[in-house]
């Protein structure tokens, strides 16, 4: 049995694009930085304690295999979700007009093995933005809720002319390594 121990409409939408069976629960984790945390680090230790969360709950646990997962955008900052709509603002200022990376982090936690974890990696390049584009963007909504306050799947499109690596990624999820990962529970 799968569990995806993250409340992430978009990663159940994109686990379920992949034709994977699963079910959803949540993890209650502090997701603060430790002090001068390698934003990879940071990604991986918090999908690692989300998964670790959720395979806890579970008495029988023999046949359970729990993915965690955390996203963050990296712009010389750790970006995590707006807490309001002048931090998703000031977030985008940061973002506008340069190239930052956008980090997962993944884990898989059975009983039959120790933890998978990892992390992907995908540099995305934001077009410059006015004062009033960010201000119409930020007042669709959009931003709140997502990493680096914007859904590359979204309205957000219109202002990132390229990516260099994997789509999925910051989207919230890296399919073909989660795929591999599950595949390699197999062996």
């Amino acid at each position: 049995m799968l569990i995806l121990a993250s409340a992430s409409p978009r990663r159940k939408d994109l686990l379920e694009q992949i034709g994977l069976t699963f079910e959803v629960e949540t993890a209650d984790i502090d997701e603060t930085p430790h002090l001068a945390e390698d934003p990879t680090a940071y990604v991986k230790r918090l999908a690692e304690h989300k998964a670790a969360a959720v395979f806890a709950r579970h008495a029988n646990r023999s046949r359970l295999v729990v993915l965690g997962a955390d996203t963050t955008v990296v712009c010389g900052q750790i970006l995590g979700k707006p807490v309001d709509e002048a931090d998703a603002a000031r977030m985008l200022r940061l973002l506008a007009g340069t190239t930052h990376q956008v980090i997962t982090g993944v884990a898989i936690v059975t009983a039959s093995a120790p933890p998978m974890v990892a992390a992907e990696v995908t540099e995305v390049e934001f077009s410059s933005m006015t004062d009033a584009q960010i201000a119409a963007y930020v007042s669709t909504g959009e931003p709140m809720g997502k990493a680096g306050a914007y859904a590359i799947q979204g309205r957000a499109a219109k202002f990132i002319p390229r990516i260099s690596g994997d789509y999925f990624n910051v989207v919230g999820l890296p399919l073909a390594r989660v795929a591999a990962m599950l595949a390699e529970l197999q062996r």
